[in-house]
C-alpha cells in the first residue's frame, strides 16, 4: 500500500512499532514513523533475565522480518550474558485455525522445560497465540511480553489467569493531562455519529438489545468506561495510544503551518482559499517538532528521535476476575550504568500459590567446591556438577574451572577455600624433640663417663688388652655420634643442613673404622703369633691408626665432593603431607647421600664378617664376640632404616634418622664397653694379671 500511495505523493504516518525497513527513504520516501526506536529492547529483556538469574528461556516471535530481526538481536544479547535458548517458535502471521495451532506449536510451548517465555510480535500477528493459549492444569509459565503485544487483550475473563504474573515492556510515557477525565465523560449519546464507539459500547457492556435510534440511551445511563475491566478497556494511555496521539498532533501542526502560510498569501493576493494538496504536506512534516501536553519533545525527523524507554509492568489477575497492570520497574537505555535498569522485586506478583521468584534454569547451580561439567550435545546452560580434584578449589557458584591453591595453602575438605598450611618441623620445644635431646645428651654423658673410666683404669690388663688408643677413639666418636643427632632437631638453617649428613657420615665412619681396626688387630694378634706366620709383619702399633685414617679419609673425600657439587640446603616441602609445610633439609644429591650410607654400611659389614670369623678365638684377649654382636645390632638398625625412611613423611623422617643414630650408637656402646666397665668397676678381682694368666 505504501508503494501505491507514494505514486501520488500521499504522506503516510505510521504509529505502529518502529521498523528499520520502513526507515529506508529510497524505498519509502513518503512514510514517517512516529514510534521510538526499539533497538535497545533486546538488551532490556536480557537485563531482566540476568537480574533474576534465568538462563533457560523460550522464544516466541512472529514469522516475519521484524520477528527475525528481534530473534537475531536477542540471541546475540543472550549469548553475551550466558543465557541459553530452550526453544524457538515462529508464529505464522497469516490467519490459521485455532485447532491447527493447538495441535502444533502450542503443545510444544506448554510441554517445554522452559518456565520463562519471551513473546515478541504485535497484537494482530499473535492473534492465534492469544486465542489458542489455554491454561493447562499443573503447567505454569512466566511470560515476558514486549511493547508490541497487548497482554491484556483476552476474549474471556476466565482465560486471564493463563498470563497471571507475566511481565511486559511497555513504552514509558507521561500522563496526558485531562485524558482520563475525557474518557470518563465519553458515551455513545455524546457522540451519536461514532458507529465504532456504539458497537464497542454494546459489546463491552453486553447490552441485550441495541436501540433502533442512535439518540436513544444505550444500556444503563450510568455506564462509564471507568467501570470496565482491564481486559475490555484500559483507562491509562498505552504506548500505541501515545504514539497515535503524537501522530494526530503532528498532522495538526503541519496543517496549522500550511494554514498560516495560506493566510499570509491570501492577505497579500486576492484569491480564494485553497485546500492544501497532499504532496504539499511533506515539506512541513519533515520539519515538524513540538512539545506535547505531557511535556515531551516530539520530532518527526527520525535522526533526532531518541531511543524508546520502557516501563516494566506486572500483569495480575485477581480472584474476583479483575485484572490490572502494576509498574514494577523501568529500563532507560541511555542512562548511566546502574540506573538504566531498575526493578522492585517485592512488588512483583508471580504465581497465586507461590510468591517466590521462578527458578528458570536448565541445570541447578554448582555450589562452591564443584565445577560445571558440560553435557555432550547440550547448550552451555545444561551441565553436571563434579567436585574439584584433589588440591584444587572453586570458591564461587557455577565455576567453569577449579583453581589450585598457592604453595603455602591447601584446600579444605569442602574444597571451596584455601587454608594456610601448618608449618611443621621437629621442634625443640615439643615433647618428641625434648625427649630425643634428653636421650642424646644422656647417652653422650654416659659415653664420656665410660671414657673417664677407661682413662682412669688405663693401666689395668683389660684396658690394655683392647688397644687403648682405639678404645679412646671409638668412645670419642660415639660421644660425637650421640651429639650429632642434635643437628637434626630444630628449625632447619643453611648451617645445620650443611653439617647434618656430612658430620653424621664422618663421625660414624670413624666409629666403624675403629671397630674394624679393633677386629683386624684381634685377628692379627692370634694369627701372627704362630711360628712362621707372615701376618707377624703387620703387628705394628700404627696399623690400627692407618686403618682408621684411610677408611675415614675416604669418607671425608666423599663428603667433600658432595658439599662441593650439590650441598644440602633447607627447603619448605608443600607436597609431601596434606595441609602442612614441612621445613626440612634437602640432601641436594640423593646419590651422594646414599653413597655415604653405603660406604658406612660396607665398613660395618666388613667388621661384622671379620669379627664373626674370629669369634672362636680365646676369650681373655678376644672381644670379637662383642664386636660381632654390636655389628649385628648396628647393621639391623640401618637395614630397617632405609625402607622406614623412604616410607615416612614430614618430621617423621627426621625422627627415624635420629632414632637410628641413637639406637646404633647405643648398641655399639652397650655391646662393646658395658661388659668391660662391669668387670672394671664391679669385678676388679678379674682385672689382674695373675687371674688373666691362670685363665
Amino acid at each position: 500500500m505504501g508503494t501505491i500511495l507514494d505514486l501520488y505523493k500521499i504522506p503516510q504516518i505510521s504509529y505502529g512499532p518502529f521498523d528499520s525497513i520502513l526507515s529506508d527513504k529510497v524505498q519509502f520516501p513518503s512514510l514517517y514513523q512516529m514510534a521510538s526506536k526499539d533497538t535497545s529492547l533486546p538488551q532490556g529483556v536480557v537485563h531482566l533475565m540476568v537480574y533474576f538469574k534465568w538462563n533457560w528461556i523460550g522464544l516466541i516471535v512472529s514469522d516475519d522480518m521484524r520477528g527475525e530481526k528481534f530473534l537475531w538481536e536477542i540471541r546475540g544479547e543472550m549469548a553475551k550474558k550466558s543465557v541459553c535458548v530452550s526453544f524457538t517458535e515462529k508464529i505464522p502471521v497469516s490467519e490459521r485455525t485455532h485447532t491447527e495451532s493447538q495441535e502444533t506449536f502450542i503443545p510444544r510451548i506448554l510441554s517445554s522445560s522452559a518456565i520463562v517465555i519471551v513473546v515478541h510480535g504485535d497484537t494482530d500477528s499473535l492473534m492465534i497465540l492469544r486465542h489458542s493459549q489455554m491454561p493447562v492444569f499443573g503447567i505454569w509459565k512466566v511470560w515476558i511480553a514486549t511493547s508490541h503485544w497487548d497482554i491484556t487483550m483476552r476474549p474471556l475473563y476466565s482465560q486471564g489467569h493463563a498470563f497471571h504474573g507475566s511481565l511486559t515492556f511497555s513504552y514509558l510515557t507521561r500522563e496526558i493531562p485531562g485524558f482520563k477525565t475525557f474518557l470518563k465523560t465519553v458515551t455513545p449519546s455524546k457522540y451519536p455519529d461514532d458507529a465504532l464507539l456504539r458497537g464497542f459500547w454494546i459489546s463491552a457492556f453486553r447490552c441485550p438489545d441495541p436501540p433502533e435510534y442512535p439518540q436513544q440511551e444505550i444500556c444503563s445511563p450510568n455506564a462509564s468506561l471507568e467501570t470496565l475491566p482491564l481486559s475490555s478497556f484500559d483507562m491509562t494511555m498505552s504506548g500505541f495510544s501515545y504514539t497515535i496521539y503524537n501522530a494526530a498532533y503532528t498532522v495538526a501542526w503541519a496543517l496549522h503551518e500550511i494554514s498560516m502560510r495560506k493566510s499570509e498569501k491570501r492577505s497579500m493576493v486576492n484569491e480564494d482559499y485553497l485546500e492544501p494538496h497532499s504532496w504539499q504536506l511533506h515539506s512541513f512534516l519533515k520539519k515538524t517538532q513540538f512539545t506535547n501536553n505531557a511535556g515531551d519533545q516530539v520530532f518527526v525527523d527520525e535522526k533526532r528521535r531518541s531511543e524508546a524507554q520502557y516501563a516494566i509492568m506486572n500483569y495480575v489477575f485477581f480472584c474476583n476476575e479483575t485484572d490490572g497492570l502494576v509498574k514494577v520497574g523501568q529500563f532507560v537505555p541511555k542512562a548511566e550504568v546502574g540506573q538504566d535498569f531498575t526493578i522492585c522485586e517485592d512488588a512483583i506478583v508471580w504465581d497465586q500459590q507461590d510468591s517466590k521468584v521462578p527458578h528458570a534454569v536448565c541445570s541447578e547451580s554448582c555450589g562452591p567446591g564443584f565445577r560445571k561439567t558440560p553435557l555432550e550435545g547440550q547448550p552451555a546452560c545444561c551441565f553436571d556438577c563434579s567436585q574439584c580434584p584433589e588440591g584444587e578449589i572453586s570458591s564461587q557458584k557455577d565455576a567453569e574451572h577449579c583453581t589450585k591453591c598457592p604453595e603455602d595453602e591447601y584446600p579444605n575438605k569442602q574444597r571451596d577455600r584455601c587454608l594456610p598450611n601448618v608449618i611443621t618441623f621437629l621442634n625443640v620445644k615439643e615433647p618428641l624433640g625434648m625427649t630425643l635431646i634428653f636421650i642424646a645428651i644422656s647417652f653422650s654423658l654416659l659415653t664420656a663417663l665410660v671414657l673417664v673410666v677407661f682413662v682412669k683404669f688405663q693401666e689395668t690388663p683389660i684396658v690394655k688388652a683392647n688397644n687403648r688408643t682405639l678404645s679412646y677413639t671409638l668412645l670419642i666418636s660415639l660421644t660425637l655420634c650421640f651429639l650429632c643427632s642434635l643437628l637434626f632437631i630444630g628449625h632447619p638453617t643453611p648451617a645445620t643442613c650443611l653439617l647434618q649428613q656430612p658430620v653424621f657420615g664422618v663421625v660414624f665412619t670413624v666409629a666403624v673404622s675403629s671397630i674394624l681396626a679393633k677386629t683386624i688387630i684381634v685377628v692379627l694378634a692370634f694369627k701372627g703369633i704362630k711360628p712362621g706366620s707372615r701376618m707377624r709383619m703387620f703387628l705394628h702399633p700404627r696399623v690400627s691408626v692407618y686403618v682408621v685414617l684411610i677408611c675415614s679419609g675416604l669418607q671425608v673425600i666423599f663428603c667433600g665432593i658432595w658439599l662441593g657439587t650439590s650441598p644440602p640446603f633447607p627447603e619448605a616441602d608443600t607436597h609431601s603431607q596434606y595441609g602442612y609445610i614441612i621445613l626440612k633439609c634437602n640432601e641436594g644429591s640423593a646419590f651422594a647421600f646414599f653413597c655415604v650410607l653405603g660406604y658406612m654400611a660396607l665398613l660395618a659389614l666388613g667388621s661384622f664378617i671379620v669379627a664373626f670369623l674370629a669369634r672362636n678365638l680365646p676369650d681373655t684377649f678376644n672381644e670379637a664376640k662383642f664386636i660381632t654382636f654390636s655389628m649385628l645390632v648396628f647393621c639391623s638398625v640401618w637395614a630397617t632404616f632405609l625402607p622406614t625412611y623412604q616410607s615416612t613423611k614430614g618430621k617423621a623422617m627426621v625422627t627415624v634418622e635420629i632414632f637410628s643414630i641413637l639406637a646404633s650408637s647405643a648398641g655399639l656402646l652397650g655391646c662393646i664397653f658395658i661388659p668391660k666397665c662391669y668387670v672394671i668397676l664391679l669385678k676388679p678381682e678379674r682385672n689382674i694379671q695373675g687371674q688373666i694368666k691362670n685363665k
